[in-house]
């Protein structure tokens, strides 16, 4: 069999994908669906099921690399999925449980949310990321609702973001800064950051999926100096975090 090209590829995915048992819907989601990718970006797959769904079933097909069980990602919406090479290329395959995205999506519409933590993101996630996931990523096969950002959601997800990155940086002036540790004041100015970059692009009524672009999103991208001026010293560290916390507050 010759080679997929880069238009054939997802298709050809998806065809495999959709034929699982219980699922529904496939999606092409990240850089690949929003036309930001690069030649070698990986491509993001997302596999709607309903009901059981058993990961032995992706196994079967065949692909090489990890198939998760569910729950194996933290059990939470983002409750699973694969990393695996198809035809030469990287491509991840997450799962996604429709009654559980359909739940989210009502609470989004209510102004509803929780936070979660997700292995290699700072800020952890939003439930409202499986909301987002459908509102911009490529539907393959199947149908799935093409949500509008919820006007609750807006006035609702802010305060709450800007809360999270107010106490954090409240902790790293009493139990770090004052102690001169520059690597803890680094963390949480990190986290800090991302939690502020949601609460911005919540207020805007903005989608993101992940963090991988989420301060230039924001307009948090200065942040970059204030951690490279740090050094184990109280008081530059005392500055910092509040030259951070003024770069926080202006961002809208």
């Amino acid at each position: 069999m010759a080679a997929l090209t880069d238009q054939d590829f997802p298709g050809h995915v998806a065809d495999r994908l959709a034929a699982l048992p219980t699922v529904q819907a496939v999606t092409l989601g990240g850089s690949r669906a929003q036309g930001t990718h690069t030649p070698d970006s990986d491509w993001d797959f997302a596999l709607y099921y309903r009901g059981a769904f058993d990961p032995a079933d992706l196994r079967a097909v065949g692909w090489e690399g990890e198939v998760s069980e569910l729950g194996d990602w933290g059990g939470g919406v983002f409750n699973g999925g694969a990393w695996l090479t198809v035809d030469g290329r990287r491509a991840d395959v997450h799962y996604r449980d429709l009654d559980v995205v359909e739940h989210e999506l009502a609470e989004a519409r209510e102004g509803r949310f929780h936070w979660e933590p997700l292995m290699f993101h700072l800020a952890g996630i939003p439930s409202y990321l499986v909301v987002a996931e459908l509102a911009v990523n490529e539907v393959l096969r199947g149908e799935l609702p093409r949500p509008a950002y919820p006007e609750a959601l807006r006035a609702a997800a802010p305060p709450v973001w800007r809360g999270r990155a107010e106490l954090t940086l409240g902790y790293a002036r009493s139990a770090y800064a004052a102690r001169g540790r520059a690597t803890e004041v680094a963390g949480a100015l990190a986290t800090a950051a991302m939690d502020t970059a949601h609460a911005v692009l919540a207020a805007r009524g903005e989608w993101t999926t992940n963090e991988k672009r989420l301060l230039e999103q924001a307009g948090l991208r200065g942040l970059d100096a204030i951690i490279a001026g740090l050094r184990p010293d109280p008081q530059r560290l005392m500055e910092a975090l509040t030259e951070a916390e003024a770069l926080f507050d202006t961002a809208v």
